[in-house]
């Protein structure tokens, strides 16, 4: 079966769109993505990679135009009877190694740590999912001794709305989104930094379309 998907995003003194086709071949999922750069001036490698994916165990992101390789490696482990899911990603270019671990307490409450090896940057965070529907982020930064925290409500069914706010810089979100396999997918964001004088909120909006072939 072959997947696709196209997304654009609308900013007000830009835009821009991307677009993803996969294919499955038979544990492996084969990827091709590219951006508007691949195409606007002429066919281009600009934009354009590639990736070969096993859901679950592991990921291989080749950048075309940067000839660099991005691997992901993924398992879960039972820890107390509890579920363990560890991530680790080394991004050859860049030279950097990221270690990410969840803890699956229960249905409801989840422990994640990330951390960039060979750095002071460790981030903690927890999850709360409460009656279903309201899912609480406190997240702590302990490289920059800061406090981000997410709150998010599904609605609706389809409508999940999602406020953010970072005390580090001062920046505030708000968040609605829709995900609907028939209607496709939209967010609309709007942000604004608490600590500039003017306060002018940015505003951006995104869509998404999936097909099956």
């Amino acid at each position: 079966m072959m997947k696709a998907s196209f997304k654009a995003r609308y900013e007000p003194d830009k835009a821009a769109a991307a677009a993803t086709v996969s294919v499955n071949a038979g544990d492996l999922k084969l990827r091709a993505s590219m951006t508007d750069a691949t195409v606007v001036n002429g066919p281009s490698l600009n934009g354009l990679s590639l990736a070969v994916e096993r859901p679950g165990f592991f990921i291989v992101d080749y950048n075309v135009p940067k000839k660099d390789f991005r691997f992901q490696f993924m398992n879960t482990v039972r820890v107390a009877e509890k579920s363990l899911n560890l991530s680790y990603t080394h991004m050859k270019g860049d030279a950097k190694t990221i270690l990410d671990g969840t803890l699956v307490i229960d249905a409801a409450n989840k422990v994640s740590v990330n951390h960039v090896l060979d750095t002071g940057n460790t981030k903690l965070k927890y999850n709360y999912l409460h009656g279903g529907l309201t899912t609480f982020e406190p997240s702590y930064d302990l490289g920059k001794n800061t406090w981000d925290f997410a709150v998010s409500r599904r609605v609706y069914g389809d409508d999940v709305f999602r406020a953010t706010y970072q005390t580090s810089s001062k920046n505030l979100g708000l968040e609605w989104s829709r995900s609907s396999k028939l209607n496709g997918s939209f967010k609309i964001l709007a942000s604004v930094n608490l600590a500039d004088e003017r306060k002018m909120p940015k505003l951006c909006a995104e869509t998404t379309w999936d097909f099956e072939m």
